[in-house]
């Protein structure tokens, strides 16, 4: 599997271009972009502007985040923490979860599985 449009695939890789792949506003002030991914995984950015919130949520799916830029505050489960440009964390499948954006932030989600309900964001390339 690899996002449609302008991607380049060999035998063992698919290279997709970051600027091939437009965003889409998933919440209010929250872009998403599914950049990669394949049957096993799949590679997310999510852009959240300034008092943005990802609401509450849960999935089946290991979620691996790491925080390219900004500064968020994140609950999950019973746990309450922050998070700032360079931390990482992950989230256990089926734990709820809320992010809430403190200033502008842009994260780098990993999930496994691919995350199939995700699947409609994947012909957003240009």
């Amino acid at each position: 599997m690899t996002a449609a449009g302008k991607t380049e695939e060999f035998a063992d890789v698919v290279i997709v271009k970051g600027a091939d792949v437009k965003g889409r506003e998933a919440f209010p002030n929250l872009t998403r972009r599914v950049l990669s991914y394949n049957d096993k995984l799949m590679l997310v950015e999510h852009v959240m502007e300034q008092g943005s919130v990802f609401p509450l949520h849960s999935h089946p799916h290991e979620q691996l985040a790491y925080l390219v830029s900004g500064h968020i505050r994140v609950r999950a489960g019973a746990e309450e923490f922050e998070a700032v440009a360079g931390d990482s964390f992950v989230v256990k499948g089926g734990v709820e979860h809320q992010v809430h954006a403190i200033e502008r932030s842009v994260a780098l989600d990993i999930f496994t599985p691919f995350r199939e309900d995700y699947a409609e964001w994947i012909d957003e390339v240009g």
